[in-house]
């Protein structure tokens, strides 16, 4: 059986955790809480802190199993499979969804007149040879692609710079706290989409003492990283942009991108910025096409090419079936905030306990 190493599985994380979260969640926490918006991104991150111990913690009680077995074994063979399908369908489709995103941002971005088709196949061939290559491959492809993600994140704020506006974050906390929770709520399912990725990497992380106190460190190292690379992304559109074009702007980061200039005799360099956004939203459409294999394989026992082809042609029909932006991302929100942010919010907890309850009785 594949195992990824501590560091591997601290890169993967963040790049799963961060997906193309930079991509759309200035405008949602902008709209929950104005101008303060800001402030909200790294606490509703680090509420993978917490989840993502919890499932560690029924690691060590059940080495070598994923969540999905682990369910079976604790709840039941039913219920566990119920919980199995569920899984599936949700993150099957957000991961179609997720394709689609990256289709539609290419077309409106830099390529107006390709057919969407053609993103599609190009992101599904790249997902198909890293799901088909393992999930060390796919560590291994984070590694090298979170890095280039974080310095073209830099980049494209630092050269931003000059069009700031400094006073369009103030007067700070002018509406009071409350609305900062509404903030949070607009964060902490992404916090969850990541869990639910945990909840099936688990069959292939280590279970040694001194390996789980590194993913443990892991764990609040990639939450706070990519926390605190949001935040900022945020911050530097609110200052740009000023808190109501932000909350137009579906995608700020690709119009930050095209105001971008050097020394006034390059300008337009939003294209570069686009191949890293690509790697990114790879990241995550293979991450959800690994949650699907693993739910399959768990509950139905089904693996094999064959299998990641009919995948991979369920993401293609559900993209095909979006090509609208507006209605698109409307959808991916509520995948998010209602589909896979309760489930994953309730799930945890029951696991864990359960594992205590049958832990404390001596139950097996």
């Amino acid at each position: 059986m594949e195992k990824i190493s501590t560091h591997q599985f601290m890169t993967l994380g963040a790049a799963v955790l961060m997906g193309g979260t930079f991509l759309l969640l200035a405008s949602g926490v902008t709209e929950a809480s104005g101008r303060d918006g800001w402030m909200t991104v790294l606490p509703g991150f680090t509420l993978a802190i917490p989840y993502g111990l919890v499932v560690l913690s029924l690691l060590v009680q059940y080495p070598h199993k994923n969540l999905l077995q682990i369910s079976e074994i604790l709840l039941g063979k039913w219920l566990g499979k119920s919980i199995g399908l569920i899984y599936i369908l949700i993150t099957g489709y957000y991961g179609g969804l997720v394709l689609a995103v990256l289709g539609d941002i290419y077309e409106r971005s830099i390529m107006p007149l390709t057919p969407l088709w053609l993103f599609y196949l190009g992101g599904l061939l790249l997902v198909l040879y890293l799901v088909g290559s393992g999930i060390e491959v796919f560590a291994r492809f984070s590694e090298a692609v979170f890095p280039v993600i974080v310095i073209g994140l830099v980049l494209n704020v630092l050269l931003a710079i000059p069009r700031m506006e400094q006073g369009e974050l103030l007067p700070i906390l002018a509406d009071g706290i409350k609305p900062l929770f509404f903030g949070v709520l607009k964060v902490m399912p992404f916090a969850m989409e990541y869990i639910l990725f945990l909840a099936g990497l688990a069959t292939f992380l280590p279970t040694g003492k001194n390996e789980l106190g590194q993913l443990r460190t892991g764990l609040w190292r990639a939450a706070f990283m990519v926390g605190i690379l949001d935040m900022v992304v945020v911050i530097i559109q609110i200052l740009v942009f000023g808190p109501v074009e932000t909350i137009r702007l579906a995608n700020g980061i690709l119009e930050l991108g095209k105001l971008v200039e050097i020394s006034r005799t390059v300008s337009g360099i939003e294209s570069l910025f686009m191949g890293v956004w690509l790697g990114a939203l790879v990241i995550k459409i293979s991450a959800f096409f690994f949650m699907v294999t693993w739910g399959m394989e768990s509950v139905f026992n089904l693996k094999g090419l064959k299998w990641n082809y009919l995948v991979a042609a369920v993401f293609m029909g559900i993209a095909l079936g979006f090509t609208r932006g507006p209605y698109m991302l409307r959808e991916l929100a509520f995948v998010e905030d209602y589909l896979m942010f309760p489930v994953a919010l309730i799930w945890i907890p029951i696991l864990w306990g359960v594992s205590c309850w049958k832990k404390g009785t001596g139950v097996q």
